[in-house]
């Protein structure tokens, strides 16, 4: 990497340590092979050795608006419940024959369908029986500590406490779904441990290179 495209990839951490200073927890930066940023990228952090201990897992809520999902990604701890409203004028039919989670939400309208618990760890794609364009990719992990990044490519997570962490990183185009990991050493109170993770990336499908062109 050429010294300008490391200090491009460095400077988004190096703000984020500055001004976390007494903190306890780490900031992400990521990007493709090119180096361009890339955010909805997942980062979640486990303990090196012990289980994960934190709060129980939280709600989320996915919506379909204007014929597609919002967000396109979403990360949620194992057990959480998911909700899945209706802001369109039409009917949705969303399923997934994920592994992890695998559900099919008959026709509906209007504000809200049934949640759905995810309680696996996993990969879970979501699709629309009516609309085969809508997809939408659901993270599930088995830890209370993540984050997405953003459009900077960037993500900061807190910790509870010092000590080492394994550290992952999932975008849902990398090449063979490979989810590279990194051990960071988190000291309490400290300026926030950095990680910079380059994923291998599919090439853009032709719907998304005809879109950028135009």
């Amino acid at each position: 990497m050429h010294r300008h495209t490391l200090r491009q990839a460095l400077f988004p951490l190096l703000l984020l340590s500055t001004a976390s200073a007494g903190a306890t927890g780490i900031a992400v930066q990521v990007q493709d092979a090119a180096g361009k940023v890339l955010p909805d990228t997942i980062i979640y952090v486990e303990p090196e050795t012990g289980p994960t201990t934190g709060r129980a897992p939280a709600t989320a809520e996915i919506e379909q608006k204007g014929l597609k999902f919002v967000p396109l990604v979403s990360v949620v701890q194992t057990g959480a419940k998911i909700f899945f409203p209706n802001n369109d004028k039409v009917r949705h039919h969303i399923y997934s024959f994920s592994p992890a989670h695998k559900f099919d939400q008959k026709l509906y309208s209007g504000q809200s369908a049934t949640p759905q618990i995810f309680d696996k760890a996993g990969t879970v794609v979501l699709g629309c029986n009516i609309h085969d364009k809508m997809v939408a990719y659901v993270k599930v992990v088995d830890t209370p500590y993540f984050a997405k990044t953003d459009g900077a490519g960037a993500a900061r997570i807190e910790l509870p406490a010092g000590g080492k962490y394994v550290v992952k990183a999932w975008h849902y185009n990398t090449v063979g779904g490979a989810t590279p990991e990194q051990v960071l050493t988190v000291k309490a109170g400290d300026a926030l441990a950095t990680a910079v993770f380059k994923l291998p990336m599919k090439p853009p499908a032709a719907d998304d290179a005809a879109s950028s062109t135009l």
